[in-house]
């Protein structure tokens, strides 16, 4: 049951294992309790992306207890806001929710060195989400 006051986020990219699981550890710890945090994969992986959960450890974020989840409808249904982030047609799509397509590369395959700035990028677009939010 979710509280109808606490607005909730959705994050999807194709694998919930970098992108989708460093924008919702982000939300966790800026919004605290003040948002519903969900995530979720069309195609989910295994287990989170190493090389997401060590950029993210720099900053004091342990999301290595995550585990990728699939997409389902009824997540989509119970999210006020859509954030997806290359999972093209794969996300279904409800009127009145509020979408937004965020272009961001795949950390998938590559190195510390290259995450970083792709986490920086979801971090300085979570503050705005959050600002917007709450």
């Amino acid at each position: 049951m979710t509280d109808t006051n606490k607005p909730s986020v959705l994050f999807v990219c194709v694998h919930n294992a970098g992108r989708s699981q460093m924008a919702a550890g982000f939300l966790r710890d800026i919004a605290g309790d003040r948002i519903e945090v969900r995530s979720a994969g069309s195609m989910p992986a295994n287990q989170i992306n190493p090389m997401a959960a060590a950029a993210m450890a720099e900053l004091g974020i342990d999301i290595t207890s995550e585990q990728p989840k699939v997409l389902t409808t009824e997540a989509v249904q119970d999210s006020d806001v859509v954030i997806t982030m290359g999972c093209g047609d794969a996300c279904p799509f409800f009127p009145g929710k509020r979408y937004e397509d965020w272009k961001l590369d795949d950390p998938a395959g590559q190195d510390l060195d290259a995450v970083r700035p792709i986490r920086d990028e979801i971090r300085t677009r979570i503050s705005q989400l959050v600002s917007e939010l709450v």
